[in-house]
């Protein structure tokens, strides 16, 4: 079974704010709620969307762990929006929802994924060893194919695709007491895909699809095709 949460998140939060800006905070936070569990038991992954009728930021998180958001509903966190703010229907924030795809060979699903496309290349630098470095695909029609490829890796087939916000996102890291700043490619796919094999779609989607996971990118959701 896998685990998905949703979160409202407050934008009055100065932590909210400040996450929103810096993807790798905002991952820091994520796997708050799997401390000492998710180095054995899974990935973690999670997208950050905005809610397309209330405009709130929403986050969902999906794992093979049932999360703790305990540290996060503390009333003087103010992390969380308050209920009565939340888009109409909302009955908790958190809320956490177990489920099984039970994927079937041919279904047909719809599906979203934000990620990072990129493609390896060989640089060299001044003589030294080669190096293998990412570059962001920015034409559409190549961010189309690297999900091709990607989702029939994965077990399945596209069947249609659009893209949209597509951006850069921003953040930064400390490595050895320096600060660097960093910026990622960022694509939203939306569309549909038919289910080749089972087994390996599932296992993609526990695992993520694409580089740039820590940074909020890969998660695959699907839904029931309409019609």
């Amino acid at each position: 079974m896998i685990s998905l949460s949703r979160l409202f998140l407050n934008p009055r939060s100065r932590q909210v704010r400040s996450e929103l800006a810096n993807p790798y905070e905002l991952h820091r936070t994520v796997m708050h709620a799997f401390v000492g569990r998710a180095e054995i038991d899974g990935r973690v992954l999670f997208r950050l969307e905005i809610h397309p009728q209330s405009g709130v930021s929403t986050l969902l998180v999906q794992s093979l762990l049932e999360p703790d958001w305990g540290f996060l509903a503390v009333s003087e966190k103010n992390y969380l929006l308050p209920l009565a703010d939340c888009p109409p229907g909302t009955n908790e924030n958190p809320a956490v929802k177990t489920f099984d795809l039970g994927l079937q060979t041919g279904q047909n699903l719809m599906f979203r994924l934000r990620a990072n496309p990129t493609v390896k290349k060989t640089v060299r630098d001044d003589g030294k060893e080669d190096r293998k470095t990412r570059y962001g695909l920015f034409c559409e029609e190549d961010q189309l194919k690297w999900l091709e490829r990607k989702l029939e890796s994965s077990g399945a087939r596209l069947v249609s695709a659009r893209t949209s916000n597509d951006t850069k996102v921003k953040g930064e890291r400390w490595m050895a007491d320096e600060r660097q700043e960093l910026s990622f490619l960022s694509v939203q796919f939306d569309g549909v895909l038919q289910v080749k094999d089972p087994a390996a779609l599932n296992t993609a989607l526990q695992a993520g699809i694409g580089s740039g996971k820590g940074l909020g990118f890969g998660l695959l959701s699907l839904a029931p095709a309409r019609g």
